[in-house]
């Protein structure tokens, strides 16, 4: 037990974007899988501990229940108002359903179209969103989850929306994901940034503006559902 917690210590230690951090992470075996639980300060930083820990050999498995600082303090009912105004004002969306999700209740937030089964179902709770539901393909789903990224109160999205007929994911679909991501924000020029992937590792290259915008791209990229990995290759304008 105390081998396979050192090398899941040094796993999270090696990594740059966690070392400084690993005392906000506590770890413990539970049934032979790892339970890891704390905070992290991004996205990048949750998905580089579980992608580090799960490369260990002899686990069973990890139990992910580390969350992101939120950039911002926020109650659950104002991400969920944030939330809320955002899928219904995503213009892909408009013609499905939207539930939320409260203490037990569920309120109609926008009705779907006329014989579209189409749905997104989503609560919080302690900063954590949670999503359900019903979508048409990979892409819509992971819009979706970056749309719950991207309230600043949020800590963690988990995102639980079945894709209707089955898509067969692949790196096709991976890209077109982030780049629908980079698009819809309104601080990147997506036209100036190309991006690529392989298996689950994202890479984006092109030319921006400012530091700034290169990194919320970046960003973007990691809020993606499924992004393992991101290779930035974003130059700035001199």
């Amino acid at each position: 037990m105390t081998q396979i917690l050192d090398k899941v210590a040094a796993a999270l230690a090696s990594e740059p974007l966690i070392g400084p951090q690993i005392h906000h992470i506590k770890r413990r075996l539970d049934d032979g899988a790892v339970l890891l639980e704390g905070e992290v300060s991004t996205v990048a930083a949750k998905k580089k501990a579980l992608l580090h820990v799960a490369a260990i050999a002899g686990l069973d498995g990890i139990i992910d229940r580390l969350h992101v600082t939120p950039a911002a303090p926020m109650g659950d009912a104002e991400i969920r108002a944030h939330l809320r105004n955002a899928l219904i004002g995503e213009p892909s969306f408009s013609d499905i359903g939207i539930f939320e999700h409260n203490a037990g209740a569920v309120k109609t937030a926008q009705g779907g179209g006329p014989g579209n089964i189409q749905r997104i179902e989503f609560e919080v709770s302690d900063g954590i969103v949670t999503l359900n539901g019903e979508l048409a393909g990979l892409v819509s789903k992971r819009l979706a989850g970056v749309l719950a990224w991207w309230i600043p109160g949020t800590r963690d999205v988990v995102n639980g929306i079945s894709v209707t007929p089955p898509e067969q994911d692949n790196q096709g679909i991976v890209e077109d994901a982030v780049r629908v991501a980079l698009e819809k924000d309104p601080f990147v020029n997506a036209s100036q940034i190309r991006v690529g992937a392989r298996l689950l590792v994202v890479k984006l290259t092109g030319t921006v503006r400012s530091d700034a915008e290169r990194d919320m791209a970046e960003r973007d990229a990691w809020c993606v559902f499924g992004v393992d990995d991101v290779i930035n290759k974003i130059e700035v304008e001199p």
